[in-house]
């Protein structure tokens, strides 16, 4: 069978097309724009990558082509397939007819940590010995994969609540039909696609009823917009998770996250020391705890697989270190995961300067939704260096006067390169966030510090 990927070097149908090849798939696809390491991870596979969006790239017709969500009408390829009848399906239900079916399904939700949580998951299987399979928004360290089909019927998924296709406005995650779901928390976000966290819950509320009575949701205790979505109706027993609050909870927690215990119904069944950071990592590592235990791993064994987890490419990343200044690249991109992870970095270095850099590029942030929180989420860093550049709707100023003079507004990479050589010294850590590449920005600082 030969499927064509329109927009295959996104994270999600490069993950696709991965799966594909590993089923014995003839794959080919086209994307606006082709480069690494998503190109290279490709290419390794065997599969034929060509630039842009052609009509001549659908010649010969293959046997199904596959939309990634980016497409729209309008698009030369999409009208193509249109108009030669061409049969098509979205990514997230390829991924159910040709993956998914007659799996075990393990999905990870939420507005914040999907990565990081189906990451742990994925790792404490495979530490057990469950060999699953799994697609994951990133590059798990354990692993240094984005997707795989797995030995076992045990599949981990990132679920995604941004819509689907062109041709179908569902969140992707309503595809997966989870067995086991795990909900981390919820928040206003995705503003392009949501008016409201109400339109996010309505489509939280269709996720869970597609979770069967003998399943399990693992969600945590009181968060009021979670707690929301199941009084709209859950047919599924559920589980509460917590730092010191919950079913299963993390006690005696590091100020760090970096060490703490865990307990079951009053019974401390782990302890976990490992190299994460921040307090919303060790609510990620309970979420995947929970799930494993689900499948039959127990929480001891959890505990030691949490300690030889690797992390993940662009989530707390240390990137180099240069002159005893260490810079950090983080996906952050909202102002709860903002502000989690300068908190995290600040409880491990104490009072180490730390200068936080962020590029606010996602399309909420580009519509100056948060605007009225960032600046708290930014509060815990020594020195912010902001970046607007033009595809901003808002202007920056406003966050920088409620930072005060720790904080500036800079409109070029090379600007924000040039102030940190200037005022880092040893032993100051410097935090890069952004949900983009941000020009390139981590090496170019680390070969300028040098």
């Amino acid at each position: 069978m030969h499927i064509h990927i329109l927009g295959i070097c996104g994270t999600f149908m490069g993950g696709v097309a991965l799966l594909a090849r590993s089923l014995g798939m003839q794959v080919s696809g086209s994307d606006a724009n082709v480069y690494p390491p998503m190109s290279d991870q490709l290419r390794d596979a065997g599969i034929d990558l060509q630039e842009g969006y052609l009509a001549e790239h659908l010649e010969p017709a293959p046997d199904l082509v596959v939309m990634g969500n980016a497409m729209s009408r309008g698009n030369p390829a999409v009208e193509y397939v249109l108009n030669k009848g061409l049969p098509y399906v979205s990514g997230p239900e390829w991924l159910a007819d040709y993956v998914l079916k007659d799996r075990w399904v393990l999905a990870v939700s939420g507005t914040h940590g999907k990565t990081t949580t189906s990451s742990l998951l994925a790792w404490i299987l495979e530490d057990a010995g469950m060999a699953p399979g799994f697609l994951i928004g990133g590059v798990p360290g354990n692993f240094g994969e984005t997707a795989r089909l797995g030995d076992t019927p045990f599949f981990v998924i990132e679920a995604d609540e941004y819509d689907t296709a062109f041709f179908d406005k569902r969140s992707k995650f309503v595809h997966y039909h989870p067995r086991t779901l795990v909900i981390n928390n919820l928040e206003f976000d995705h503003a392009d696609i949501f008016d409201d966290l109400a339109a996010i819950q309505k489509q939280f509320h269709h996720l869970m009823r597609t979770v069967p009575a003998d399943g399990l949701v693992i969600s945590p205790e009181n968060e009021a917009a979670i707690e929301q979505t199941i009084d709209m109706g859950c047919w599924t027993p559920r589980q509460t998770v917590g730092i010191e609050s919950g079913e299963l909870q993390a006690i005696n927690v590091a100020e760090d996250g970096s060490q703490f215990d865990v307990m079951c119904e009053g019974q401390t069944v782990g302890h976990v020391s490992w190299p994460m950071l921040g307090l919303h990592n060790v609510d990620n590592a309970l979420a995947a705890m929970a799930a494993a235990h689900h499948v039959g791993v127990t929480y001891a064994q959890a505990c030691k697989a949490l300690a030889q987890f690797k992390g993940i490419k662009r989530r707390m990343e240390l990137r180099g270190e240069v002159r005893g200044i260490r810079v950090y690249d983080d996906f952050a991109h909202h102002p709860t995961a903002i502000a989690t992870t300068v908190k995290g970095l600040r409880a491990n270095i104490g009072e180490r300067k730390l200068i936080a850099v962020l590029e606010p590029r996602s399309n909420t942030m580009k519509m100056g939704v948060h605007q009225q929180t960032l600046a708290d989420s930014l509060q815990a860093a020594d020195r912010v260096l902001l970046f607007e550049d033009q595809g901003l709707q808002w202007s920056l100023a406003k966050v920088q006067q409620q930072l005060g003079d720790k904080a500036s507004v800079e409109n070029s990479v090379e600007a924000i390169i040039d102030l940190v050589c200037k005022e880092a010294q040893a032993g100051d850590e410097v935090l890069i966030m952004s949900n983009g590449g941000f020009g390139g920005i981590h090496q170019r600082l680390l070969t300028a510090l040098a």
